[in-house]
């Protein structure tokens, strides 16, 4: 198999060039809006702390990610050609799993941030050095990019047979394994335990950070102290809320609740929602980077 061929959105042909220009639009906002908090970061010395060196490692995900995906699909709606090579769709399908799991472990050390920042206030700076901020965020970065290698090395030597219609707008692992000739029950097998693992612990690290955030600010007597605390980590929540929140839709749905266009639905949320959103949040629920954003608008008008 030399070639797959991309079915799309082609159940709905009459909304090509609508769907062309929504999603060129979506793809603007979200390079736009993910570039913006990385340069106003960058120009700013006093958001260089590890909170913000986290944050710029997931605007920077959300770049690429979406980058993986939607030029291609722009170019399918644009062009009709549906083809894609067999190199090309296991790249895209090995870097879309990479960032995937990157983005997964890099909300669980932003909670552990958030935890530390709250709950061992004094000591955040000994704790959090920028030299362990880059630790983590390394040690993220290198965990997302090993644990797929096994998926994608046993899926490239699948066989294909006659079958090259992937019934999606990209190539993931569970539309391959399904148009697969061959057997895929140790892939299947591997991505279950690897996927499940990598998950769990990434929520339950997450999940007893926040526990120990929230004991922390119920102790604090004043609710203004409660308000400030509880507003430094609001926004990573609502963005772990919507990435969990889609990410179980997607792939942790029971199997009977599942159909190839259902996953495409589910999928474009995952892919184009959680970027999109994130620069928003972290603008508008964040008091340090709205006001240098504000002060970077009136000072260009």
């Amino acid at each position: 198999m030399s070639v797959f061929i991309i079915q799309g959105f082609s159940d709905i042909p009459t909304l090509r060039i609508p769907m062309f220009g929504i999603f060129l639009f979506i793809y603007f906002l979200i390079l736009c809006g993910n570039l913006i908090i990385i340069v106003l970061i960058w120009r700013t010395p006093h958001l260089h702390t590890p909170m913000y060196v986290f944050l710029v490692n997931l605007s920077f995900i959300d770049i690429t990610s979406t980058s993986n995906i939607l030029p291609k699909l722009l170019a399918i709606l644009c062009t009709k050609q549906k083809t894609i090579s067999f190199i090309g769709c296991i790249a895209q399908m090995y870097i879309f799993m990479c960032l995937s799991c990157t983005e997964i472990i890099l909300l669980a050390v932003m909670a552990y941030d958030r935890y530390v920042a709250i709950c061992h206030p004094l000591r955040y700076f000994a704790l959090m050095p920028l030299r362990q901020c880059a630790r983590f965020s390394f040690l993220s970065w290198l965990v997302g990019f090993l644990d797929p290698t096994g998926h994608t090395a046993l899926t490239s030597n699948l066989s294909f047979c006659s079958n090259n219609y992937i019934d999606h707008f990209f190539c993931d692992i569970n539309p391959l394994l399904h148009i697969a000739c061959s057997d895929t029950t140790i892939i299947t097998m591997l991505s279950y335990f690897e996927g499940t693992l990598l998950v769990i612990t990434a929520f339950m690290l997450t999940l007893i950070s926040y526990i120990f955030i929230i004991s922390t600010i119920l102790k604090i007597k004043s609710t203004e102290g409660q308000h400030k605390a509880f507003s430094t980590c609001t926004a990573h929540l609502t963005c772990v809320s919507i990435f969990y929140g889609t990410f179980i839709c997607l792939y942790m749905r029971p199997k009977s609740s599942m159909s190839p266009k259902q996953d495409k639905y589910f999928s474009l949320l995952y892919i184009v929602l959680v970027p999109m959103l994130n620069p928003i949040i972290y603008s508008l629920k964040n008091e340090d980077v709205k006001n240098v954003l504000v002060r970077s608008i009136k000072k260009y008008l």
